[in-house]
């Protein structure tokens, strides 16, 4: 199994397979609440056998090359995610996600986690347009966006039914060549 580093302070990235069902269960009891404020996994995942079922469809979506998901471990803990909810290397386009549990909001690791994957995204499996479709009262995942570089496409009005109520939802997204001019160093500007 591999890991990947995301920083100094011990942060990893690491595959997030179905043997890691009891893991990810005990991940999404201890963020529960707050993680389903805005996406519904915490109300798909409410049991080992759906822990398992979850990881398991993404393992076969890993497997048809239409979907990832990858989990953030700090000090050994699971803390949160990032997944590519879909992927079509075909028509070359991939829409992104996130999630963290309270104890992991604000040091930065959303973003650079998902950094890694749309990094991989793009410079490995080819895909041109990464998306990140967020609910308009998302602030946090917003952000993440917006510090990934990606642009707001636009609003799909009231398009996401969520726990009886409508949502809007925002589009946002980054294309391959906009990924990489923003990844360039940046030459100087002497006289």
């Amino acid at each position: 199994m591999f890991a990947i580093p995301l920083g100094n302070d011990g942060a990893e990235l690491r595959p997030l397979e179905p043997w890691r069902a009891e893991e990810f269960l005990a991940h999404m009891d201890r963020g529960r609440e707050f993680v389903g404020e805005h996406i519904a996994l915490p109300d798909v995942v409410t049991d080992l056998e759906s822990s398992r079922s979850f990881l398991r469809a993404y393992a076969d979506k890993a497997a048809a090359d239409a979907g990832r998901i990858y989990g953030i471990w700090t000090e050994g803990t699971l803390v949160g995610g990032v997944l590519f909810r879909t992927m079509d290397v075909e028509g070359r386009t991939a829409e992104a996600g996130c999630w963290l549990e309270p104890s992991a909001v604000g040091s930065g690791l959303a973003t650079r986690a998902a950094r890694v994957i749309i990094n991989w995204a793009i410079e490995e499996r080819g895909i041109h347009r990464v998306e990140w479709l967020v609910a308009a009262a998302n602030g946090a995942s917003i952000a993440v966006a917006q510090r990934l570089g990606m642009r707001k496409d636009g609003v799909l009005r009231e398009s996401y039914l969520y726990r009886g109520k409508r949502h809007d939802i925002e589009v946002w997204s980054v294309l391959a060549p906009e990924w990489r001019a923003s990844r360039a160093p940046r030459r100087s500007r002497g006289g």
